[in-house]
């Protein structure tokens, strides 16, 4: 079984501190606040934007793996998550996960591509952890 790290660590109050979320592995440590979190500071990323890009890279692994497992060869998986950070009675929380995504891969037919991409949005890793939200779409294109 593999096992992964990361670290986040919080100094100060809510809107007057910050904070930096690392990874064990060392190839990312990044700043966060209140500011780039619940309002539009491009200064420091978010904890959302941290899940948006686990679930773009697990998707496109993931659909790669099915794809090859039906002797297709993708040469392009490019994904995007768009998560967006509502709120409810008990407070904030993610309400919508949006993927877009655009692959080429050579003899693959519309059909079979689409229901590949919808399977891969239900069985990956992250996917399946962020089986909670409440929306989660798929915009799919096939290249080429």
């Amino acid at each position: 079984m593999t096992v992964r790290q990361s670290t986040a660590i919080w100094q100060g109050t809510l809107k007057e501190g910050n904070g930096e979320m690392k990874s064990g592995s060392g190839h990312f440590d990044v700043p966060f606040t209140f500011a780039s979190r619940f309002e539009e500071d491009k200064n420091a990323t978010n904890p959302e934007e941290m899940i948006g890009a686990a679930h773009a890279g697990c998707y496109s692994m993931f659909l790669s793996a099915l794809l090859s497992g039906e002797g297709f060869n993708p040469t392009k998986i490019e994904t995007t998550a768009t998560v967006h950070l509502g709120r409810d009675d008990s407070g904030p929380l993610i309400t919508k996960i949006e993927l877009e995504m655009e692959a080429a891969v050579p003899g693959l037919e519309e059909a079979q591509f689409m229901e590949l991409a919808e399977k891969a949005k239900a069985g990956c890793p992250i996917s399946r952890v962020l089986a909670a939200v409440p929306e989660m779409t798929l915009q799919a294109t096939l290249l080429g």
